[in-house]
């Protein structure tokens, strides 16, 4: 499918083969061990990529922040890098308030001494582990500057918030809200961390049979519908949805508060349910809540009546339909997909 969505465009898809992401989404707890993957994703991912570049190198490499092997090819060509971020970038003190720590785990010196050694025998000018894991002189973040920590310490003279980049429209699919619907409300908890039946049965109950509601229900596909039980009427279940399509006629969104889903969310303007699972979305889930657009419950602390209840606090706070238009109109002005494409055409020019 990726392939198909690329030549669509006239451009050659060059296959890179790849380790990631791991089987079932079964990413490892230990951040260590995480970084270790990716670190040996790039040192797999170099010989493929020189193959094809090594005699004929780019004008311009665009490289994902876990995409190292690219920038270590770029540099070895003096070829210049533009850094695509899905997720928040560093900020003046991240080095400090995050970085730093990290470097005292278990297994973090092996991790940066394999690294080191990498860089210094792949050719990349940058051999500091640090700078070279960090921001090069030029990236894009891929989500709205809302949702960013400490956005106010982001060097912008690197970095350039377009949010989020969608393909062309009627990609991701469409939806049609049900004309008995007096509200819509949309449970997703991503791609990842969706085997959570219990937690779905937990939705069920509370917002089942919920007068004037409509629920749309995603559980991945982890989670199979026989260990639902009863599903009411006003609930539908699939597996996958054209999340896109429905949050532009949603009235209330629980989301994992991934970076996806919070930037979606925004993007809608619709109130959101932050139910963290795992990684930075602990971080943007409490960030939806400072920015006053959403409410947050853990997920082993969750009852029936406390989801009804937060749903009922949400969408009855004007002030928070206010707050959620106003970053809505924010984050469209960022510009994404065709900002972002003028921003990597003048850097070619």
């Amino acid at each position: 499918m990726s392939g198909a969505l690329i030549t669509a465009t006239g451009a050659e898809f060059v296959p890179c083969a790849s380790a990631l992401p791991v089987a079932d989404n079964n990413w490892p707890d230990d951040p260590i061990a995480a970084m270790n993957l990716f670190l040996d994703d790039a040192v797999a991912a170099l010989p493929q990529l020189s193959a094809t570049y090594g005699a004929d190198p780019a004008d311009l490499y665009m490289y994902d922040i876990g995409a190292y092997a690219a920038r270590a090819l770029a540099e070895k060509q003096g070829r210049p890098v533009l850094q695509l971020s899905p997720t928040f970038v560093g900020w003046d003190g991240y080095e400090q308030e995050v970085a730093a720590p990290l470097r005292q785990l278990p297994g973090a010196a092996a991790h940066r001494a394999e690294f080191a050694r990498w860089l210094a025998e792949c050719g990349a000018v940058t051999t500091d582990v640090d700078a070279f894991s960090g921001l090069p002189d030029r990236a894009l973040a891929l989500i709205p500057r809302a949702i960013q920590p400490h956005a106010d310490r982001v060097d912008t003279e690197k970095v350039t918030f377009v949010g989020p980049c969608f393909g062309p429209g009627g990609v991701e699919g469409s939806w049609t809200r049900p004309d008995t619907a007096d509200k819509v409300l949309l449970i997703s908890l991503g791609s990842a961390y969706t085997h959570r039946p219990e937690f779905y049965r937990k939705c069920l109950r509370a917002y089942g049979d919920l007068p004037g509601w409509h629920i749309v229900l995603q559980i991945g596909k982890h989670t199979a519908v026989e260990e639902l039980g009863d599903i009411p009427a006003d609930v539908e279940v699939h597996s996958w949805v054209p999340q896109r399509a429905i949050l532009e006629q949603a009235d209330a969104f629980l989301t994992h508060a991934g970076m996806g889903g919070c930037a979606e969310g925004l993007l809608a303007g619709v109130p959101m349910i932050a139910v963290p699972q795992a990684a930075e979305q602990f971080r943007n889930a409490d960030r939806l809540v400072e920015l006053g657009v959403a409410r947050r419950i853990d997920t082993d602390a969750a009852t029936p009546e406390d989801l009804r209840a937060v749903l009922t606090d949400l969408v009855d706070d004007a002030a928070v339909a206010g707050r959620s238009a106003r970053l809505r109109a924010d984050a469209r002005t960022e510009g994404g997909t065709m900002r972002a494409v003028d921003l990597i055409e003048a850097m070619l020019r």
